[in-house]
Parts: structure tokens; C-alpha cells; sequence
């Protein structure tokens, strides 16, 4: 099938051979089933189809039984003879096993090449929703961000962003003179939040080197696309920083890539297993925000595809927007199993040959339920499809071959050592510095002062405790007021707009889903 992925199909039991068109794999899909029904290998067959077709793929592992694609099937597996006869079957005749470029990525570096982000880039509302914050914190927290960014105080991880938030919490009566109520009790309540974040391992996503998209679009010398794998087995226990990290990278890709209208093949293909946790609690904004990045970064040739148990774990406006579905079977055990399984057949176009939502209740495990885009983006009618076997690994590689795929990666040594680079923390920490030597060299020189007496030496020194500047007598002319009579919000102020004056005048921008991007 040229300029498709070979799906499966064909057998007396079956309908026509089923590919996937790269022209349009560009406009999403669903894989979605019951545990144990196939969903993990047709996501591995999506995957190194479109490998071979130089796409770059990036996919999360959650079961950690992905990393086979790194490996070739062999002869000796004990379903070696069911993979055979299933080719024969489908009529799958270039059927050979064979290993695929991959590069292996951890947010906790354990399994991984590292991964981070900035807060700056994250963004306030992705964080806000990382930290399950309430309205009125997330209000406080788009505050903190803009006072960040009009005052060039980059974000860069966490304790950047925790430094900001005290200040934040000791500038309040100013800050929501300006922006709107700015409450002690919120800002705590987000210190107490992304202390639980630093718990969960979230200390370890924030920081530089950040991730360069550009590495997660490689294509080999042989033109083979590179399988980014993250390793999510562990990150699942914090499924919330999971969810929020694939939708910051989906997102960034809408961001930074260019429009490339109807590509012949996609730039990228992303896979967001477990799809459920994307959504569930999700307020109505986010959601409609992500409806709008999968509605338009479909022009930046970038493929989303959603793997699930159950289809009503996708919201309906962007469930409309999947064009490409594989569904294997979903149980209907209760009344509203039916009811699932009566909507999720309806989404398809029917065939007079079988009943959709039979077909769905009965296909065994390693077959679906499958309609791919035809000519002009038309959905293709709905058919029994038995999927082709993989020709990778199935299962997970051992430790050692994934430290030597690892090693062997053009990403070695690239993101793992940390920068910590002159940022908000440090910014604030060296002006709170400089106004305490400013005052205490202030406070020594009018002590020492030979025109005051010992008497007035003593009552001056009691300023150190009330931090207010005393009056000296009124019978002496008055010295010029220091800059420490200012609060410490203005004096930070003051310098900020001085060192603004220096800059190249970059535009900070903050993108759709409050991520940042920089323009000149």
C-alpha cells in the first residue's frame, strides 16, 4: 500500500487490507479498547510505520514494554508462530523483524535522557492546573508571572518561582493596588503546593538545559525517523505532572513550529497514552484551549493521537476532531458500558456487512474495529481488521541494552549536567543583599558621624530594631533621604527599569496555552 502504514486485514473474517495514509495521519486519531484487548501493540505498529516512513515519533511508555522497539523480534519468541500465520493470514508477505531508532527520554533522568522545562515556559496556566490551584490562586499566580516578566526576573525552576512568591506575599498591599488582590493565604497555599510538586519528583522537570524540540524531529542517515520514548512507569504514580507535561510539549510544538498546510507526511506523529488523565477534572478552559491546539496543529504537520480505554474518555468536541480510529473491544458488562458502546459505534460510518457495536463487543485481542481517512479526508467506511504483528520486540528490553541504546544516542551528555544560570532567585536574593549592606553601611556612618553626640549616636542606633530612619535634631540642617527609605518593592523597581534600558528589547509573548516564546 503505497504511501501508507500497513494496518491489518484481509482473511476470510475480515474486510479489505487497512492502511493508514501518511497525506492524512496528520488529522489525529484514537486508539481506544479494554486493558488486555491490543491497544499497546497497535500503538507499537503505528510506530514503526511511521519510523519507516522518516517520520519522528514521540510516545509515552507506561507499562514499560515499549522499549522493544529499540530491539528486533526474533525466531525464538513463543508467539513467533502465531506472528507468522497472522501474516500469511492478512497477506502481510514483507513481513521481517527488525529494530527502529529510538531515543529513550525520563523526566526523573533514571531511564532517560533528562527532560525539563522552565517555569517561564510552562506557563500559569498549565502550573496552575499541575497544582490543582483554586481560581483566586491561579489569579495570584498570573500575577506573579507578569510582575516576572515586566521586571525581567526569568523563572527558571522552582525555587526561582518560590523566591518570586515571597516577595510577592511581602509586596501584597502594592502589587494589589495595581493587579487586583493579592492574599497572604494564597500565596501560602501555593508554597504549599509546590512542595507536594518537589516531592512528586517535579524539581527534577524544572530547570536548564531545557528540552530543544528540534531533538525530538530527528530523522536518521538513513532516513528513518527516531522513536522518542518516555519512560512513564514511575511517572505514573504522579499522574497529574504526567498529563501536564505532554500537554506543555504539545503545546510548545503548536508554538514554535511553522505552518506547513497539507505536508505529504506528517512532521511529527505524538501518541498521549492514557488520555483519561488529560481530561478528568479538567476545567471547561483547558479543555477548550487543548480543542484548539488539536484543531490547529494539524497545519504545523504534527499527527495527535490519544490512546484510551473507552472513547467518553475524550471530550466530544475534540473526539470530533480524530479522524483516524482503531477500536478494540469494549466490554459491556453494565448498562452504561452499553450506552458507551452504543456512542462509540455511532461514530462510525456504517457497513452493511456487520453490525459497529457487535463488531466492537466481540473482536478478540489483536483485532479492531478500524476506519482510516480515505480521498479528500472522507472517513472511510468501518471494518473488522485483524492487526499486523510487530517486527520489533515484544515486551521490554533488559537495562543493560537500553544503557547501550542510550550511550550510543546523539543525546548523550546533552542535557545531563544542570545549568543554574543568574535567574529570579538569584536576582532577588543579591538586591535583598545589597539594600542590607546599603543600610548597615548607612547605619555605621552616621553612628560614627563626629558632629553627633554620644546621646544621639545611641538614639539613632535604635533604628536598627524598628527599621525606620530617626529623625536627627531639628536644630541641624537634614541630610538627603538614602535610597533605603524606600520600600523594598520600589528600590527592586528602580533597578529593573535601569537594567531594562540595556537590554536587545526582546518581546516576551505568552502563547495559547500560557506558554512563553520569544520574538525580536
Amino acid at each position: 500500500m503505497e504511501n501508507s502504514i500497513f494496518i491489518g486485514g484481509g482473511g476470510p473474517d475480515y474486510g479489505t487490507k487497512q492502511g493508514l495514509s501518511l497525506k492524512y495521519s496528520n488529522r489525529h486519531g484514537l486508539i481506544a479498547g479494554a486493558t488486555g484487548t491490543g491497544k499497546t501493540v497497535t500503538l507499537q505498529i503505528l510506530a514503526e510505520g511511521f519510523s519507516a516512513a522518516g517520520v519522528p515519533v514521540f510516545l509515552s511508555d507506561v507499562k514499560g514494554d515499549l522499549s522493544g522497539l529499540a530491539a528486533a523480534g526474533s525466531a525464538d519468541f513463543k508467539l513467533h508462530e502465531a506472528f507468522a500465520k497472522r501474516a500469511a493470514t492478512i497477506g502481510f508477505d514483507e513481513y521481517r523483524y527488525d529494530s527502529f531508532p529510538v531515543t529513550f527520554w525520563d523526566l526523573l533522568g533514571q531511564q532517560g535522557h533528562p527532560v525539563r522545562t522552565t517555569v517561564a515556559e510552562m506557563g500559569p496556566l498549565l502550573l496552575s492546573r499541575l497544582l490543582d490551584l483554586t481560581g483566586a490562586q491561579e489569579g495570584v499566580m498570573n500575577i506573579a508571572f507578569r510582575v516576572a516578566d515586566e521586571q525581567g526576573m526569568p523563572l527558571v525552576d522552582l525555587k526561582d518561582l518560590q523566591a518570586l512568591l515571597i516577595w510577592v506575599g511581602e509586596s501584597n498591599k502594592e502589587l494589589s493596588l495595581r493587579y487586583g488582590n493579592v492574599s497572604v493565604q494564597s500565596v501560602g497555599a501555593i508554597q504549599r503546593q509546590l512542595l507536594v510538586l518537589e516531592n512528586q519528583g517535579g524539581t527534577q522537570l524544572f530547570g536548564e538545559p531545557a528540552l530543544d524540540l528540534a531533538d525530538l524531529m530527528q530523522v536518521t542517515p538513513e532516513g528513518r525517523g527516531q522513536i522518542n520514548i518516555l519512560a512513564a512507569d514511575k511517572l505514573m504514580g504522579s499522574p497529574r505532572l504526567y498529563a501536564t507535561f505532554l500537554l506543555w510539549l504539545l503545546s510548545e510544538l503548536f508554538e514554535t513550529l511553522p505552518e506547513v498546510g497539507n505536508p505529504d507526511k506528517p512532521k511529527l506523529v505524538f501518541f498521549f497514552d492514557e488520555a483519561h488523565l488529560l481530561f478528568d477534572d479538567a476545567p471547561d478552559a483547558l479543555v477548550d484551549k487543548v480543542e484548539q491546539v488539536a484543531r490547529l496543529i494539524r497545519s504545523k504537520g504534527v499527527g495527535v493521537y490519544f490512546i484510551t480505554q473507552n472513547p467518553d474518555d475524550v471530550p466530544e468536541d475534540i473526539l470530533g476532531q480524530l479522524g483516524n480510529r482503531f477500536q478494540h473491544a469494549l466490554r459491556a458488562f453494565t448498562a452504561r458500558d452499553q450506552r458507551a458502546l452504543s456512542r462509540a459505534a455511532e461514530t462510525y460510518r456504517p457497513n452493511p456487512r456487520f453490525d459497529t457495536a457487535e463488531a466492537i463487543r466481540d473482536v478478540g485481542t489483536g483485532e479492531a474495529v478500524t476506519s482510516m481517512l480515505a480521498d479528500k479526508g472522507v472517513p472511510g467506511v468501518v471494518e473488522r481488521t485483524l492487526i499486523r504483528p510487530p517486527s520489533s520486540k515484544l515486551g521490554p528490553i533488559t537495562a543493560a541494552e537500553r544503557k547501550a541504546v542510550m550511550a550510543a544516542s546523539p543525546m548523550a551528555g546533552k542535557y545531563d549536567e544542570v545549568l543554574d544560570r543568574k535567574s529570579a532567585y538569584e536576582i532577588l536574593k543579591a538586591r535583598a543583599e545589597a539594600a542590607a549592606k546599603e543600610a548597615e553601611a548607612e547605619e555605621q556612618r552616621v553612628e560614627e558621624d563626629e558632629d553627633l553626640s554620644p546621646a544621639e549616636r545611641e538614639f539613632n542606633a535604635g533604628r536598627r530594631y524598628s527599621g525606620k530612619k530617626v529623625a536627627r535634631s531639628t536644630s541641624r540642617p537634614k541630610r538627603r533621604s538614602s535610597s533605603r527609605d524606600d520600600s523594598f518593592g520600589e528600590a527592586m523597581t528602580k533597578v529593573v527599569i535601569k537594567e531594562l534600558k540595556g537590554t536587545t528589547g526582546r518581546r516576551i509573548v505568552r502563547g495559547i496555552l500560557g506558554g512563553l516564546f520569544k520574538g525580536r
